[in-house]
């Protein structure tokens, strides 16, 4: 049985005593809201905070608010069954509700924020294993370790973005709130990820994400979809989110992004830009479903490019796990050119229904099919 470490938990009242005791414990202290996530990875030993910051206890992370005609707040601490149910989310920002339905369990979203799961870790199979199990072949490089497993002749770590609600935030271009010790300050979402498996939000430490903020509709449509392996309860294996803005049938404004096939959800601008002014034709989902699929082709050759370096990389440890466990990665490279194709033509496929899904949602949208 896999048990908690101890910890001292603080259960913050407001958001001044959140951030006053960030900034007083510092690297020992980290933040729970739901703690879906985080606690299964305090059992396994990726985390290993001796101070929790609770924030159930703050009344102002919590709530939806406005309406889609000014733009909707949302609060870091509102759950995701919640904002699945919103009728204002669910009307006219369908792609924001559908990704928060689709989080892991129901009893789980009950509990979940939306906060949690925009700050959500980057996942990884050879971290998102037991601390015996990572032990065994040697720990990596995004915790205990010094190389990447996946791509070993590499200087960074390639773990992927595994939130669902992500992507659609940036197809929406929602924007965030952040208070620190330093004051408040709102950025666009997708300045709050970086391309780091480790280091994959943009924001202090000390610094709470308190609201994600939606911008009035304005006709735009979205959609989500989710491929996972199983059913139910995964993390995505891709996400893809579509957000259209039309003028009849003909696409002017457009936003596609990926999520889990890179360290941060991924805009697929030359996707975003063979629709604008194009009606949704097959032929021309097909092109865009192509182009945004490339985004796959390129991550996937830059795998296997670091792991082709490897015989250049000196290993700083010399211990028999780990050089046998870079000697099976180094064979996994070719199947990293391999698998590429076949996730290739997943992506495409998942994008393809999207916007098919996206098409129908505009001629719905239409006031002779409302009538």
């Amino acid at each position: 049985m896999m048990r908690l470490p101890p910890f001292t938990y603080v259960a913050a009242r407001t958001l001044a005593e959140a951030t006053a005791a960030l900034a007083e414990h510092g690297h020992a202290a980290m933040l729970v809201a739901g703690g879906t996530d985080l606690y299964p990875n305090m059992k396994r030993r990726q985390f290993e905070p001796r101070v929790l910051v609770g924030l159930r206890g703050i009344r102002e992370l919590s709530g939806v608010r406005g309406s889609a005609r000014e733009g909707v707040t949302l609060g870091a601490g509102t759950t995701l069954s919640t904002v699945a149910a919103h009728r204002e989310i669910a009307t006219h920002y369908p792609a924001l509700a559908t990704a928060a339905g689709l989080v892991s369990s129901p009893q789980l979203r009950a509990m979940g924020t939306i906060g949690g799961n925009v700050c959500v870790d980057t996942r990884c199979n050879y971290y998102n294993q037991s601390f015996e199990w990572r032990r065994a072949i040697g720990f990596c490089m995004k915790k205990d370790g010094d190389t990447c497993l996946v791509a070993p002749g590499s200087t960074r770590c390639w773990a992927v973005s595994s939130s669902d609600t992500a992507p659609a935030l940036v197809s929406l271009d929602a924007r965030v709130r952040l208070v620190g010790p330093g004051g408040e300050r709102t950025v666009p979402i997708a300045a709050l990820y970086r391309d780091d498996g480790i280091e994959h939000l943009a924001k202090t430490r000390e610094e709470i994400v308190t609201d994600i903020l939606l911008p009035p509709a304005d006709e735009w449509r979205s959609t989500y979809l989710k491929l996972r392996r199983r059913g139910s309860f995964d993390f995505p294996v891709l996400g893809v989110a579509v957000a259209a803005r039309f003028e009849g049938d003909v696409v002017r404004g457009a936003r596609i992004v990926l999520g889990a096939v890179a360290s941060l959800p991924r805009s697929a601008e030359r996707a975003e830009a063979a629709l604008i002014g194009r009606r949704l034709t097959p032929e021309v989902i097909a092109t865009v479903a192509d182009l945004a699929a490339g985004i796959f082709l390129r991550i996937a050759f830059g795998h296997a490019h670091s792991q082709s370096a490897i015989g250049l990389k000196r290993p700083s440890r010399a211990s028999r796990s780990r050089r046998s466990t870079r000697y099976r990665s180094r064979a996994s490279s070719s199947a990293w050119t391999r698998r590429s194709s076949c996730t290739t033509g997943l992506q495409r496929f998942c994008v393809a229904r999207a916007m098919k899904s996206l098409s129908s949602l505009a001629v719905w949208a239409r006031p002779s099919c409302r009538s």
